[in-house]
């Protein structure tokens, strides 16, 4: 019996806490307000090797602020990937938000649509929260100015359709935050994805529209990420044919869905490279 009372005690224990720790929020928001904030069970938290968001019906965005910030800092805004299925929510969200918060810069992780593949409604959840971000910039400590995004696989084309198609909303004004310009002012895209059409692999789909406004862009690739390598490629042509300011850093080793974790391939240090990038385009 007290074997038993043990076991559900240490279950129950077990079920409160999350396996994997991440870094706690100095806020989280709903982007929609007829779409209140759900719990972790509702959706569809997953623990393996990384966190896995399963089930965004009410997209959102956290907020994590930066101890070492300047008075008005720069932010930057997270779409992490999961090929618009899933959101590897550690590794390409708080983590990311963790370094960025240990360089000076204020991040915002958002949780836009999934599953589903509904890459229009994450257009509007990317668009909403860019708004919202620069109307409370005052608020928040950051520079209305200097908002940058960042993404990775999915993430990346999400980082590349807000980053072009900044004109209008795709959706109906809500309040006050939609009258804002929702354009990056600066792009990060690591190993992204689906910047190719099927029928031809060297082309930008009809969605990116690259032109001499696009926001610069720091890019990060594989050449054995060899299903998706021409998105980098092909945003990177498209940006430098527009005169946009654009690097690519290209490494011959280290697949997809790194993240940034240490690993022995060279690509594990392109947070060092991105570093500089981001500081001398703020500074």
């Amino acid at each position: 019996m007290k074997f038993l009372v043990c076991l559900l005690f240490l279950s129950s224990f077990l079920s409160a806490e999350p396996p994997i720790k991440t870094p706690k929020p100095d806020l989280k928001m709903a982007l929609w307000p007829d779409r209140p904030l759900k719990t972790m069970e509702e959706e569809g938290f997953k623990y393996s090797h990384i966190i896995k968001v399963t089930k965004v019906e009410s997209p959102s965005l956290e907020l994590y602020k930066s101890k070492s910030a300047k008075e008005s800092a720069p932010a930057v805004v997270i779409f992490p990937g999961g090929g618009y299925s899933i959101l590897a929510y550690d590794l390409e969200g708080t983590e990311i938000a963790t370094w960025l918060n240990s360089i000076g810069f204020h991040a915002i992780v958002v949780k836009y649509t999934v599953p589903g593949n509904k890459r229009m409604e994450a257009l509007k959840d990317a668009q909403r929260s860019m708004g919202i971000v620069r109307s409370k910039a005052s608020e928040w400590g950051i520079n209305p100015k200097q908002i940058g995004v960042l993404g990775f696989s999915a993430g990346g084309h999400l980082t590349a359709h807000v980053s072009t198609s900044y004109k209008e909303r795709a959706y109906d004004k809500v309040d006050k935050s939609d009258d804002v310009s929702c354009r990056p002012d600066f792009s990060v895209l690591v190993y992204p994805a689906y910047l190719f059409t099927k029928e031809d692999k060297y082309k930008l789909p009809e969605e990116i529209k690259v032109d001499a406004n696009t926001p610069p862009a720091f890019t990060v690739q594989t050449l054995d990420d060899r299903r998706l390598i021409d998105s980098a490629f092909n945003y990177t042509r498209a940006l430098k044919n527009a005169k946009v300011d654009a690097e690519l850093h290209l490494y011959a080793k280290g697949g997809h869905g790194y993240g940034m974790r240490p690993t022995d391939k060279p690509v594990s240090k392109w947070a060092e490279l991105c570093t500089v990038w981001l500081k001398n385009l703020t500074k």
